[in-house]
């Protein structure tokens, strides 16, 4: 090397800028307003061209002359160092583009519009406060299942574990659209749940069948003095056992009150399936009797301080718990309620009380017959659970077998 530091540390600017060779076609430019870059002047393919390598002092001697020497080699291999700079610099954004966050977010942009809004903002919202701070800036080719595993157990040790399951999911499936994207080869959230702490679940608080004459007393009764569209709401979840959110946030247009029936669009089931509820004479009365007052607002139960939005689902579970069922009946428990009931005391099939909740059914087999609704015997059914429950409420108990379904 035909230069030292001390020439690159005294080097002074004058009117034009000048050059100091250091040797092999590396040079130091030195530029009127001082500054100093470092160049390599080479031939490739019978051209003469120019490779930076930084500015001076930033980029030591030493290390242009070691930038310079990879530069070489790459051309005895007849491979052209600017080309490959390019190339690098190609490589190292689109590596920068394809860290986890940007690509998390594509994917949820790409999947929010099958998810209710509600959804789509927990989802994002989960991975901006959870994964992001822990491996968004990572590119997804070098995130292992470690990286993954130490941000999960972040959230289990605050107690979160069913979040932090959730929160696998979510990588797992953008992990799949990076692979379909080609963006990606493996998938390192796939088998990491068996690291995590299992979720217990807990099962909605429900009355057995013998106590339904107590609960039906409690209602008529009203010692606790329910709002009556309270009363209406607890009576309706039992007529129905649809979900609770299914049945505050229904709105007047969704009721066939002439063909006794409840169409409940598809963007507010769980399972965006259609869901078709019939109506028992029973229910029918109590919702005539809402339309009277409630149809101006257009939700079936307005709420009682702001009728402009819909009933909270506090409002039935806080009814329920001053009817004197508190931790012993919810809202969703009359779903499970009405399951047994109907299969023990009415004789229905498991999968027409199925159809009627409107589960997702588990097996493949049995999604495949899943197209028949059943809604014949749903009709027949609907009417007896509410002429089952009207002679209860009558007789002040449960007769087991009368109005058990024939075969």
């Amino acid at each position: 090397m035909t230069l030292t530091n001390l020439q690159c540390k005294n080097a002074k600017p004058t009117e034009k800028a000048y050059k100091l060779a250091a040797g092999r076609g590396l040079y130091l430019h030195v530029m009127p307003n001082g500054s100093k870059y470092w160049r390599m002047k080479y031939r490739f393919a019978g051209k003469e061209k120019l490779l930076a390598f930084g500015v001076y002092p930033e980029i030591s001697l030493k290390e242009a002359d070691e930038r310079c020497t990879e530069a070489r080699k790459l051309l005895d291999q007849n491979i052209d160092p600017l080309q490959a700079k390019h190339i690098d610099k190609r490589n190292a954004e689109e590596k920068a583009e394809n860290t986890f966050e940007p690509l998390a977010r594509q994917w949820h942009e790409n999947f929010k519009h099958k998810w209710t809004n509600r959804h789509a903002t927990t989802v994002l919202r989960r991975m901006e406060r959870d994964i992001f701070p822990e491996i968004g800036s990572l590119p997804i080719t070098s995130i292992k299942p470690a990286h993954i595993i130490k941000a999960l157990k972040k959230v289990q040790s605050r107690g979160a574990y069913e979040p932090a399951h959730r929160l696998r999911q979510y990588c797992s499936q953008i992990f799949k659209y990076a692979i379909i994207n080609e963006m990606a080869e493996t998938n390192p959230a796939s088998e990491i749940g068996m690291v995590l702490k299992p979720v217990v679940k807990s099962h909605y608080a429900c009355i057995e069948t013998k106590e339904i004459p107590e609960l039906l007393d409690a209602i008529n009764r009203n010692d606790a003095r329910l709002h009556n569209d309270t009363r209406h709401a607890i009576r309706l979840l039992m007529l129905t056992f649809v979900r609770t959110k299914e049945l505050i946030e229904a709105t007047w247009d969704e009721f066939d009150l002439e063909n006794a029936q409840w169409v409940v669009p598809a963007k507010r089931m769980k399972m965006r399936k259609e869901h078709i509820v019939p109506l028992s004479k029973q229910a029918l009365e109590i919702l005539r009797d809402l339309k009277e007052r409630n149809e101006k607002w257009g939700w079936i139960f307005p709420g009682h301080h702001s009728p402009r939005k819909h009933m909270s689902n506090n409002t039935i579970l806080k009814g329920l718990e001053r009817l004197g069922f508190k931790g012993r009946m919810t809202g969703h428990g009359f779903r499970a309620l009405a399951m047994s009931t109907i299969k023990e005391q009415l004789g229905y099939r498991h999968e027409v009380i199925d159809r009627q909740l409107a589960h997702m059914p588990q097996s493949m087999v049995t999604r495949a017959y899943d197209r028949a609704p059943f809604l014949d015997e749903r009709i027949v059914m609907m009417q007896e659970w509410a002429d089952y429950l009207d002679n209860i409420a009558q007789n002040g108990t449960v007769i087991v077998g009368k109005f058990r379904k024939k075969a």
